[in-house]
């Protein structure tokens, strides 16, 4: 079946920026609300922020509010995140999944067979 794949991660320094994508290969992006997640070490699975099949539907955890910005390309089958202000603490494996319904996705309740293997986001300080 389909797949999605991350790219875009890597080491910054804390207050820099990067932009993850999350491409679909052999997937429509675009009829699905589409998450990003973040899995440290040790930590439980963090939903970070969700799009709707509508793009204006859009969730961001209380922590990256402000700083991280969820858009599509639909052309590109992608979906990006942009990442400002980056913090020690946003360090992490980004993950991408996706789902039917916008409200799953705020829920953290994605299909099983669309995740992304992860990309590493390193903030240093």
């Amino acid at each position: 079946q389909g797949r999605l794949v991350e790219s875009g991660g890597g080491l910054v320094h804390a207050g820099g920026s990067l932009r993850l994508s999350c491409a679909g290969s052999g997937v429509t992006l675009d009829n699905y609300a589409i998450g990003w997640f973040r899995q440290a070490p040790g930590k439980e699975r963090e939903g970070v922020s969700c799009i709707g099949t509508n793009e204006e539907n859009t969730y961001y955890t209380d922590s990256v509010k402000g700083r991280f910005t969820i858009s599509r390309d639909r052309a590109k089958n992608l979906v990006y995140l942009q990442m400002n202000n980056l913090k020690p603490e946003d360090t992490s494996v980004y993950l991408c999944a996706a789902v039917e319904l916008f409200n799953l996705c705020v829920r953290g309740e994605m299909r099983d067979d669309y995740w992304g293997q992860g990309t590493q986001i390193t903030v240093s300080s």
